[in-house]
């Protein structure tokens, strides 16, 4: 049995490589960033059913809230975008005269968050890498 047989180990390698291509097309965009007529990218975020072995997953079921005691709050589920108000795509505000539309601080911004996300993987990667090494050791030694 491999480390990738393991669903957490499967689902952290699956974060890391998205995390990497986000790193490159962000790099991308701030290289491209004097560019005329270039407009910014950026992948779609993370999610388990995102993942290259996610066919072979079972899918996560969707998770309720229960009240066990009637001392607790009752909880309101989440709202669907029902309302009369939907999200829709405006044109960007700070595209330049030559048409180039990235914005040097967003992007350094999405590469910080990327650069953190990658760091709290890795961590919880060896962590992880730990509890086994730890479980697998003989016990006194």
């Amino acid at each position: 049995m491999g480390l990738d047989d393991i669903p957490l180990f499967a689902m952290l390698r699956g974060r890391l490589g998205y995390l990497s291509e986000r790193q490159q097309v962000i790099a991308q965009n701030i290289a491209n960033s004097d560019t005329p007529g270039y407009t910014p990218s950026d992948l779609k975020p993370f999610t388990l059913g995102g993942m290259a072995g996610a066919q072979s997953q079972p899918q996560l079921a969707p998770v309720a809230v229960a009240m066990t005691s009637p001392m607790h709050l009752v909880g309101t589920p989440p709202r669907a975008t029902a309302g009369p108000y939907r999200p829709r795509k405006t044109a960007d505000s700070e595209t330049t005269l030559d048409g180039n539309s990235v914005v040097l601080e967003d992007e350094m911004i999405k590469m910080n968050q990327t650069r953190m996300d990658y760091d709290a993987a890795i961590s919880f990667y060896q962590k992880s890498l730990g509890l086994i090494r730890l479980a697998t050791k003989k016990p006194g030694s």
